[in-house]
């Protein structure tokens, strides 16, 4: 079927789960379930603090403020200095967005770059990168390090530390080197640090710390979510920070365009920004099932790279991930194959530590056979 005459084909890559739901249906038929490790989704408790929060200002009759409540702003400007290192961005350098995906997906869009614009994105990455791009219409790059696209003009460089789907982690020479490189080029820097809180084999940093960008963000803004330090992917609630030149004008255009984070939530985001505790159990929880895991995939053979930080690990047996994906199927585990995430991933599969303490426990005894 053809489509109609007004509407402009985007030429959007298939939706990649859609790859896999062969091997899914294989997995799920295993007499003792599915160990789905396939996608980030959490699967503890959203905390009670968030919750209540959420209750109590439920009677949300009027429109809430795209910019955010006073003390929303206020919330996010705190977490960012306390635990990033960030400087006093006032309230004009910081925003709320409807999830972070949805900030990636529309952000080339929402700084009008087009045809004649590049986007530099990771080699191996959260495909939304790519996807919002090619929405914009604009042409993609992919770079492992700045001298890898030391010709390029780009508008729009991301950068992704702790890694989505690799888990590394950038030092903060790398982290300068491209802040330099986007400055040079008058390209915004824009730094997805949503996985930061999870730490592993190494200490993540951001490139809104004071000592990485020398107390200086111009040019550089970062992206954050609550999604996974708070068990919070239901309700969609992520922000930014940084360039208060930058985040002004996308305020503006998000005015416009009605992209208001939904008052109930924006109280649950207040109070869980300003509680650490919370953010440390579930550290805990990830720290042990990463164990477990891990462990378990070293034994059968997998050799782990990266994996640093974040909510996966990032594994091969050195054959096509796509033979892997079935490999694990067959034990009723579901895993992501590393092509999702480009090329270079290729011989890789990426294994989600968001699922339960049995069903990791699970998917570790059917690894040791």
């Amino acid at each position: 079927m053809s489509a109609p005459a007004f509407f402009r084909p985007l030429h959007l890559p298939d939706f990649p789960w859609d790859t896999i739901a062969g091997a899914a249906a294989r997995a799920r038929s295993h007499p003792d379930g599915i160990c789905d490790l396939s996608v980030g989704t959490p699967v503890d408790p959203t905390p009670e603090l968030g919750r209540t929060a959420l209750a109590e200002a439920s009677d949300a009759h009027g429109y809430p403020l795209t910019w955010g409540t006073p003390a929303l702003r206020l919330a996010i400007g705190d977490y960012l200095s306390r635990r990033w290192g960030a400087p006093q961005l006032g309230e004009r350098g910081v925003l709320p967005v409807i999830g972070t995906k949805e900030l990636v997906g529309w952000l080339p869009t929402l700084l009008g770059l087009g045809a004649q614009d590049t986007v530099v994105i990771p080699a191996t990455a959260y495909p939304t990168y790519a996807v919002g791009a090619a929405v914009a219409g604009c042409r993609v790059v992919t770079a492992e390090t700045p001298d890898d696209v030391a010709d390029e003009r780009p508008a729009l460089v991301w950068t992704n530390s702790p890694s989505n789907p690799t888990g590394r982690v950038a030092d903060a020479a790398e982290t300068s080197a491209w802040i330099a490189y986007g400055r040079a080029r008058g390209a915004l820097l824009v730094a997805d640090e949503c996985y930061g809180e999870f730490g592993w084999d190494a200490e993540p940093v951001s490139a809104l710390d004071t000592r990485i960008n020398g107390g200086d963000v111009t040019g550089i803004v970062g992206a954050y979510s609550l999604s996974k330090r708070s068990n919070l992917a239901g309700y969609r609630a992520g922000f930014i920070g940084g360039d208060p030149a930058v985040v002004s004008q996308l305020l503006e255009v998000r005015k416009h365009l009605g992209m208001m984070v939904p008052a109930p939530v924006q109280a649950a985001m207040t109070v869980l920004l300003g509680d650490d505790e919370h953010v440390r159990i579930q550290r805990e929880r990830y720290a042990s099932r990463r164990q477990v895991l891990s462990a378990a995939l070293v034994a059968a053979g997998y050799r782990i790279d990266h994996s640093q930080a974040g909510l996966y690990v990032w594994a091969t047996l050195g054959e096509p991930g796509r033979v892997t994906v079935d490999r694990l199927a067959d034990l009723g585990i579901l895993a992501a194959p590393g092509d999702f995430y480009g090329t270079a991933g290729a011989d890789h599969v990426r294994i989600a530590l968001t699922a339960t303490d049995e069903r990791i426990n699970a998917a570790a005894a059917r690894l040791a056979g």
